[in-house]
């Protein structure tokens, strides 16, 4: 009798010890930090010319969640940022894994893609862009660190609802006899953004994703502590000229709190989808004129909206959540021009008539200096590409401009009931296409837009899926 009770003990002592040590009380904190820059004029990218700003109209921040099961802790930051260079993350998350102790390797920084933020890896150059990289980099580190020191116990729920409205495939097939020459003087299957004529469109190339994904937490009094979101939409833009602005993304953020009635210590960040050929033109339809931002405060407001509903499907926010991570660097081959392609290019930059260049087509001198910059690239590069678990639900991160056929895709092969996709995650490498929408051709598949080969979607997909198997079958 007294071996049975010691026995019994011992096993009452190793199932309390074995549930703790799993993580039966998930905690989580979160931070914003605010990275908007103090010196000006800085040139915001994302076009084929400089785009000056010299003031601020709204903030742009740094947001940070940090989780813990008690076994494991990771990171996930979103940032208002065309896209962040790698090196400027690696070097931000450095200077985290410093002062908390969570590994690199456990830490994704992915950027919202707004249009109106300044470079994020000037090392040398005008001193306010110079400037601004510090910036950026402490701003990376001190939401990390800071979302660290927040940490409590906390609760985690995921829900999605959908805001079809909002999102349109922006590759079109155009009518016969419409299709211009691209830069390269050929003819695509597609267009970017053909404008709204009835007269020149024909049909979208692609879908659209139209739910809005939340991750939501709670403290133990049922008090919301943070919402990560994630929206497969590009930017809004139409902020007013000359200025820094976080787009929707910051404008959603901003909305949150008065829409779960949070308190100050709450943080809502948006992160980007599978956005690479999704925008907020609605094609086909004559959009009444907007003033400056009022477009995105519309998305912003649509979008708070929606994450609400989406939240309120959340049936309970559960505290025993175990976590896991994995994080694989991918070398990936760089696109090279051939020798056809590089004549093609010689010869266009050769034209010295101002008249001769007028008549080439848009742009075919910006993508023939394009295609001798890639006949310069080295043979190859990593990536780095990440999939986290936090309970049910898994969450992907890809460095690239990701179309949304390979979000869907990922969605459709997850082993986990609700999947997140984030695009430029760890970096910007250039668009993503997959093989087929690279056969019609069109913007994000030309050389110099693009930078991998046709089929490196498939090899990233592939990767994806077995490491979110991996994750699926840890007990």
């Amino acid at each position: 009798m007294i071996a049975k009770r010691i026995c019994l003990l011992f096993a009452i002592t190793f199932c309390l010890t074995t549930s703790y040590s799993y993580g039966a009380a998930l905690r989580a904190g979160a931070a914003a930090v605010d990275i908007t820059p103090k010196e000006f004029p800085l040139n915001m990218p994302g076009g084929f010319s400089a785009n000056m700003a010299e003031k601020a109209h709204d903030p742009l921040h740094a947001r940070a969640l940090v989780l813990d099961d008690g076994i494991l802790i990771l990171a996930m930051v979103v940032v208002d940022n065309l896209g962040a260079a790698p090196e400027t993350i690696e070097e931000a998350k450095a200077i985290a894994t410093k002062a908390t102790g969570i590994p690199v390797s456990r830490m994704l920084v992915a950027s919202t893609h707004t249009h109106t933020a300044p470079s994020s890896n000037t090392q040398k150059g005008p001193a306010p862009a110079v400037a601004y990289r510090k910036l950026l980099v402490d701003g990376i580190a001190e939401s990390i660190i800071k979302a660290h020191a927040a940490l409590r116990p906390a609760a985690f729920g995921a829900a999605s609802h959908p805001l079809p409205e909002e999102v349109f495939n922006r590759r079109w097939y155009l009518k016969l006899g419409k299709m211009p020459l691209n830069p390269y003087g050929k003819l695509d299957q597609v267009k970017m953004n053909p404008g709204t004529s009835p007269d020149v469109l024909d049909r979208p190339a692609g879908p659209t994703d139209p739910d809005i994904t939340v991750l939501s937490l709670q403290d133990t009094k049922r008090k919301p502590l943070a919402l990560f979101a994630n929206y497969s939409l590009h930017y809004v833009g139409g902020s007013p000229s000359g200025m820094v602005s976080a787009d929707y993304f910051g404008e959603f953020a901003r909305l949150m709190p008065s829409r779960l009635r949070a308190g100050d210590d709450f943080v809502a960040m948006m992160s980007n989808g599978t956005s690479g050929d999704i925008n907020n033109i609605p094609f086909l339809v004559n959009r009444p004129p907007r003033e400056p931002f009022e477009q995105i405060r519309i998305v912003a407001g649509k979008a708070a909206d929606t994450a609400w509903l989406a939240q309120r499907k959340i049936i309970k926010h559960e505290t025993n959540i175990r976590l896991g991570m994995r994080e694989r660097e991918i070398t990936l081959t760089y696109r090279k021009p051939t020798d056809e392609q590089m004549a093609a290019a010689k010869k266009v930059l050769a034209i010295k008539d101002k008249e001769a260049i007028e008549k080439l087509p848009r742009l075919a001198q910006n993508y023939a200096r394009s295609t001798l910059s890639a006949a310069e690239r080295p043979e190859s590069f990593t990536v780095k590409l990440q999939a986290i678990r936090i309970g049910d639900v898994v969450v992907c991160g890809i460095p690239f401009e990701t179309f949304v056929e390979i979000g869907l895709e990922l969605k459709k092969r997850s082993p986990f009931p609700q999947t997140m996709v984030i695009g430029l995650a760890n970096g910007r490498h250039g668009y993503l296409p997959t093989p087929e929408q690279h056969r019609l051709g069109g913007y994000e598949t030309w050389l110099g837009t693009n930078i991998v080969p046709e089929d490196t979607s498939v090899v990233l997909v592939n990767h994806l899926i077995e490491m979110m198997t991996e994750l699926a079958k840890e007990k």
